[in-house]
Parts: C-alpha cells; structure tokens; sequence
C-alpha cells in the first residue's frame, strides 16, 4: 500500500510523488485524482508501479497516471508514459497485452422510441452476429498474405474487402492504420491466434453496448459530432485479441533476455525494455504496430456486423450507424512535445489512457450498469499530459473477487430491472462485471473535465449490452 502522505498537492486535481521519494527515479510521477479517489488508488500496487516507470531510461517531464489508475503487468493501467524518441526506451508493458484495445462509438439516426418494442430482438441478432468469449473464432478465417495485408492494412484493408466506407476511415485515430507495421515481424504464433478472430469481441471487459444519449452537457460540441438528446448509440469495445497478447509476450521474452547489452538493470522485470532505436525496440514497434492494425480491422469488422444486425431487425426505419470515432487506449505513438525550451519527438506509452488532442473526441466507457461519456480533448493535454485523458472507469475489485460477491443470474435479473437488457454466454463472465467492481466513472471523467485536460460532451444510459 501507498502512503498518501508521500503524495504532493500541485493543483485541486492532481498530486506528485517528487523525484526525491526513491534514489533511482529519474521524473516525478503525478496522478490526476480527487483526494477522495486516492483512498482507493493507494490500496494496491498502482502508484509503486507508477514510481517504477519513472526510472526508466529517456523517460521525459514526469510518468502520469490517469484517476482510472490500477494495478497492471509492470505498467499501472491508466498509465502515460513518454520517452526521448533518440535515446530513450520502448516497453511492451507500457501499451499493454492487448494492443490497441479501444472504443469505437456509432450513432444512429432515430431516438430510442424509433427501436425500443425491436430491443429485445436486436439485442439477440447481435449476440448472434458478433461472436464473442474466450478463444472464439469469427467469419473469416485469415491466412499467408492475407493475414499480412491485414496486419499492414488495418480498417483500409476490411474497407477493400467491402467491410465499410471511406467515409469510416475519416473517424478513426491514425485513420485506422499504423504505417510502420511490419507483418514479418508478427510471430507465426500470433498469426495462428489471430488468423480466425476478426469480428470476434473477446471476453472479459469487452462489450458491444446499445445505448441513449441521456443527458448532452456541451450543446455546441455534441451538434458538432451530430449527437442530439435521446439519440440511439452503440459501442463496441475490443481489441487485438489472442494475437495482440502474443505479440506483446513474444516481445516481453526478448527484451528481457536483450536488456543485459544494453545496461539496463530495472526494479521491476516486467517493465522489460529495450532503447527505442535498438533492433529490439524497433522490432517490436513494428509489430506492435501490425497488432494495433489487426485491432482497428476488428473492430471495422465489427461496425459491419453491427450494422448488419440493426438492419435485419430494424430495415429502413433504423436507418443507418453512423461512425463517430474509434480511438485506442492500449498503445505506443511517435508524437512531438516540448521539453524545455525545445520540441522533442517522444514515444507515448498510453496502456488505459487515450489520445485526447484539442477537439478530438474521447470515448469513456463505463460498466455495463452505469453511464459512459464522450468528452473532447483541451489544449491543456499538450501542456501537461502529453496529450492524454482516461479511458474507464478503472477497475477497484479483482475478477476473483467479483465472483465471490456477485452471482451472475443475480446480477443480470439487477440490470434489467434498471431496464438494462443483457445478452453474455457465462454468467460467471457477467459477474467479473459487475459495475460495483468498478471505480465510480462520473467521478473520474469529472477529474479529467475539471482539470481541464479533456471536457463533458455527452453521457450514454445502456440499453442492451452483449458479453462473451
């Protein structure tokens, strides 16, 4: 456990832990967080973790963490991380084994009336189209050049299969595709993972939520991405799946055995890292990198079942699912900052943290029981967060323990009663959900909106939620 005392006031929403606190930190650690957050924040390993990272080689400013903030592999999730792009490092644990895990938010053109006596049936043609659950493969079945294409592709590559429109690409970060990936340097072992599981949601925290814009905070904002009061939504949550993770553990392995030739002695392994520019470093970007395209072709794959799904149940009248923004928060991104008097160019670590450049949307999700937000980043970001928000409501309860004091039957006879209609293959599965395993998400996003980093847009209520 963390001692609150070794914290540090720097403004109403944020708090330091200054260099001096351990021998070998390099830049402090901050963490944006209310004073009553931090009495959960500091009952697991988080910001000892956070302390960690600031120790790294190259690390710039400060290491960050977000008020989502828990216990992660090495990094805390909810973490920021930015190093010199020239002599600083790259680690596999600072993006995260589900590479490019993100959200992607459509919205529809009618109000929850227009479908409300159709929820039930949409809800089930859903489940249908979207597989989901541990290790469960999808409609297309990848291999050899195809495969790479979409490893190199990413959501372009599902367009050119016909998964899409161009109009799609416009509303994703980085367009949907990372330039720099290499599919040669994807393991044919996370190829296999990955050859069946497009279109795939996964289990745990992933979801595709139908949902109604409740309440709109900024009027001028929300006309601006087209949202309007009591507007149909969905979301859908996912990311690399199996292939992401062995990419990410293929890496791990090897820059663990690498950092020796290179000096680099750590507090904790499984910060395992390499210098950006080593054959390690720039190995594993790229692959990384392919891991991020596979997720955006996914989650493209995806909006194409979904869409399918609402039009059997719905026709015409539902017209159509309009992308409003994906953007990830399990990632490592090339982008310039100043450091002192100059620009540098820096590798990004978010792992649980997402892109929150001015004007750009940021999607929130909560649980499956509670609200999630769209914000849109401030200028303030480029000054103090490296252009970075939260992206969750942050776990506070294990999944062990959430199936201890949740039963799933329970907890899904809970939700409808909130008028809440929920389609999952395990109830056990249910039950890791369980929102109170979860931070309180309105407290987090007013954090991030009160320190200005990123504002309130708009908040969704769920309506019909789909788990693995």
């Amino acid at each position: 456990m963390f001692a609150k005392t070794n914290l540090v006031k720097v403004e109403d929403w944020l708090w330091e832990i200054p260099k001096s606190h351990r021998a070998d930190m390099r830049v402090p650690a901050r963490v944006y967080a209310s004073s009553h957050m931090l009495d959960q924040i500091t009952t697991d390993r988080s910001l000892e973790q956070l302390v960690n990272v600031a120790t790294l080689p190259g690390i710039c400013g400060h290491a960050l963490s977000m008020p989502d903030i828990h216990e992660g592999y090495g990094f805390p999730v909810g973490g920021v991380a930015a190093f010199d792009a020239e002599d600083g490092v790259i680690s596999p644990g600072g993006i995260g084994y589900d590479i490019n895990c993100g959200v992607r938010l459509l919205a529809a053109e009618v109000p929850l009336a227009a479908i409300e006596p159709h929820l039930a049936e949409l809800g089930r043609t859903l489940y249908r189209e979207v597989p989901s659950g541990v290790g469960q493969g999808g409609r297309l079945t990848m291999k050899g050049d195809d495969l790479d294409a979409v490893l190199e592709g990413g959501a372009r590559r599902m367009l050119e299969l016909g998964y899409g429109d161009e109009g799609d690409l416009q509303q994703i970060e980085s367009k949907g595709t990372l330039e720099q990936a290499a599919a040669e340097l994807v393991s044919q072992h996370a190829k296999d993972r990955g050859r069946d599981q497009l279109g795939t949601m996964g289990a745990g925290n992933h979801f595709v939520e139908v949902g109604v814009v409740e309440t709109i905070y900024d009027q001028a904002e929300a006309a601006r991405l087209g949202l309007f009061a009591d507007q149909v939504t969905v979301l859908i949550h996912t990311g690399s799946r199996g292939l992401g993770h062995q990419v990410a553990t293929d890496f791990i392995r090897e820059m663990g055995r690498a950092m020796p030739r290179y000096g680099i002695s750590l507090p904790d392994p499984q910060l395992a890292c390499t210098p950006f520019n080593s054959p390690e470093g720039q190995k594993y970007f790229q692959a990384m990198s392919a891991g991020a395209n596979f997720a955006w072709a996914n989650r493209q794959l995806i909006t194409w079942e979904v869409r399918k799904a609402w039009q059997q149940v719905l026709g015409a009248a539902g017209g159509p699912l309009r992308l409003v923004y994906d953007v990830a928060h399990n990632i490592a991104k090339i982008e310039e900052y100043r450091a002192g008097p100059v620009s540098k160019r820096m590798v990004i670590h978010r792992k649980g943290a997402t892109r929150s450049f001015p004007g750009q949307p940021v999607l929130v999700p909560g649980s499956m029981g509670t609200r999630s937000f769209l914000l849109v980043g401030q200028e303030k970001a480029m000054q103090e967060s490296f252009g970075s928000s939260c992206h969750g409501a942050g776990r506070r309860m294990s999944r062990t323990r959430a199936k201890k004091e949740v039963q799933g039957a329970e907890l899904k006879q809970r939700l409808a009663a909130q008028g809440i209609l929920v389609n999952v293959g395990k109830l056990s599965a249910l039950a890791e959900e369980a929102p109170e395993a979860y931070k309180d998400v309105n407290e987090v996003v007013d954090v991030i909106h009160a320190a200005g980093i990123a504002k309130k847009v708009a908040h969704f209520r769920p309506v019909a939620v789909i788990k693995g």
